[in-house]
């Protein structure tokens, strides 16, 4: 078919031409509907399809962690007495508020057991509290020889509280003694009452702090 018979071709009278411009002028419709579809509709449609299936692969790593979680709660269970058991174990080794005293007087009767002198032994007046347990600083300083020293640190390592030594130095006095100044540092655990006014004083600073922040803005 020549250029100028493609020319004399009606296009109000497409059923009269000939089978191959028909099929020409289809495949161009064709074409058109494809390129309009892929520019206004598809893009929407390719993310809806993308979305889909980042949902589907995150439910299914969300099935597969909780399946295992599953197959593993026995495992689970037994580990999580294991830490209970662990922490009840740890909670005993801190005295309550009325064993203090008692712990106080057991690292003093440590140094003078190991012939150390105590010039000072002063709790802080002042404890610091945390979540479930206080914590007690007592400045200390004991003169002795090394080997006495070194034997009180053992000592209180293994008493069956628990018991820190901190900040420690070691120095000479004008008669030539050895002196050790340091910080022990010892545990309580909070009760109840402690522990609800310890939550509440934590609650209200937190709210202080962010009033502050506010009224500066």
């Amino acid at each position: 078919m020549t250029l100028d018979e493609l020319k004399r071709l009606n296009p109000k009278d497409i059923g009269s031409w000939p089978v191959l411009p028909k099929i020409g002028a289809l495949l161009m419709i064709l074409l058109l509907i494809l390129g309009a579809g892929y520019w206004f509709d598809w893009p929407a449609q390719w993310e809806s399809l993308n979305a889909a299936r980042m949902k589907e692969t995150s439910l299914r790593e969300e099935f597969l962690d909780k399946k295992r979680q599953a197959i593993n709660l026995d495992a689970y269970t037994k580990q999580l007495r294991d830490i209970e058991q662990s922490f009840g174990a740890m909670l005993k080794q801190l005295p309550n508020k009325a064993e203090m005293e008692a712990l106080l007087s057991d690292i003093n009767q440590v140094g003078l057991g190991r012939g150390l002198q105590f010039d000072l032994f002063k709790p802080a007046e002042n404890e610091a509290t945390f979540d479930f347990y206080a914590e007690q600083p007592i400045n200390i300083r004991v003169s002795g020889n090394y080997h006495d020293m070194g034997a009180f640190a053992s000592d209180v390592a293994q008493l069956p509280r628990i018991v820190t030594l901190n900040n420690v130095a070691l120095n000479t006095d004008k008669d030539g003694r050895l002196v050790m100044d340091a910080v022990a540092r010892t545990f309580r655990y909070l009760d109840d009452t402690e522990v609800q006014a310890a939550r509440k004083a934590a609650k209200d600073k937190a709210g202080k702090g962010k009033s502050a922040k506010k009224g500066q803005s």
